[in-house]
């Protein structure tokens, strides 16, 4: 049973996201959750050095790492599908919660405490890692744009709308100081 959990993560590298768009580059939820997590976690680092919070970083990147799990199960959602109305948004919540529960009893018991710590959150952490999570959702959406793919300036003009009225000071941050820097060059980089 053990080897069946982590083989079923290991199946996040099937999952292909933007399902319902033209891609110039396609995007993995195993790339996805990397992704996520590495800016989840430089969004807590922000926050505990520039904010006086105190969030546990280490944790936030370990919860962004598996945020995404149970599209193992579900497949990705398209957004416009997943948020549709509530009773929508409802049963698709209780479908991951479902797909949580049993990746947990894929666990010994003496490992479960350990991955549901993993699998879930505070409501505090949730907020950095749907902002690292809406970030992710730009950057992918402006490096389609930047390739001359069209097909992602609706979803990139709503998705910069949702993150600037996020009320997220970690994201509001990384959105003056970072966020340009995804538009350079590999040179442009190395050579600052």
């Amino acid at each position: 049973m053990l080897g069946d959990f982590f083989a079923l993560m290991f199946r996040m590298k099937y999952i292909n996201r933007w399902g319902l768009m033209r891609l110039v580059e396609s995007e993995n939820l195993s790339v996805h959750s990397l992704e996520c997590a590495m800016l989840a976690h430089g969004l807590a680092v922000i926050g505990n050095t520039y904010f006086g919070k105190s969030y546990n970083a280490d944790h936030i990147a370990l919860a962004a790492m598996y945020h995404d799990a149970p599209e193992i199960v579900t497949g990705d959602m398209p957004t416009p599908v997943k948020y549709y109305d509530e009773s929508t948004r409802t049963a698709y919540k209780a479908v991951e919660q479902a797909a949580v529960e049993r990746f947990l009893a894929y666990l010994p018991a003496e490992l479960r405490t350990q991955y549901e710590d993993a699998l879930c959150c505070s409501d505090e952490e949730h907020k950095i890692i749907k902002a690292a999570d809406k970030l992710c959702a730009y950057i992918k959406c402006r490096s389609e744009l930047d390739i001359g793919n069209r097909e992602f300036a609706y979803a990139a003009n709503s998705t910069l709308a949702q993150m600037k009225e996020y009320g997220c000071e970690e994201l509001d941050y990384f959105m003056e100081n970072c966020l340009e820097s995804f538009g350079k060059s590999l040179d442009e980089l190395k050579n600052n």
